[in-house]
């Protein structure tokens, strides 16, 4: 079976300084199964944070998740389960919130583990990773 790397520009892609390109790919995809690095709330185009704002990062995090999905060949509704890291407890309510609202049109909410750690990047308050299914 093909072991097959995803790479979007719709997406920000991860660096950990300006000149160098993390050794990751932003998704592999093995059958029928999308395993998407985590993501951030970076602007696809700048690689900047789009806001101080947790709840806009959180929205921006989730939309370039997405986009790595859908360019590995999935879809919003075909995400099965999400690990979300968040910087501070006290957003754990406001994450919970954002996420339901991003999730509301999905026929299902994805399995979910959050975990309070600190990415690796100032300034992000947020970082999310999952596993989702290619639609055929």
């Amino acid at each position: 079976m093909t072991i097959r790397a995803v790479q979007t520009r719709k997406a920000p892609t991860v660096g950990f300084s300006a000149t160098t390109a993390a050794p990751l790919s932003q998704a592999v995809v093995h059958g029928d199964t999308i395993y998407c690095s985590g993501t951030g709330p970076l602007d696809p185009e700048t690689r900047t944070i789009v806001s101080d704002d947790f709840a806009e990062q959180v929205a921006q995090t989730l939309t370039n998740l997405v986009a790595v999905v859908e360019a590995a060949g999935g879809t919003k509704a075909s995400i099965l389960k999400c690990t979300c890291y968040l910087r501070h407890v006290e957003h754990f309510e406001s994450f919970n919130a954002e996420y339901r609202r991003f999730f509301a049109d999905n026929p299902h909410f994805p399995a979910r583990t959050t975990v309070i750690a600190s990415p690796h990047r100032a300034g992000v308050l947020v970082e999310v990773e999952c596993i989702a299914a290619v639609e055929r």
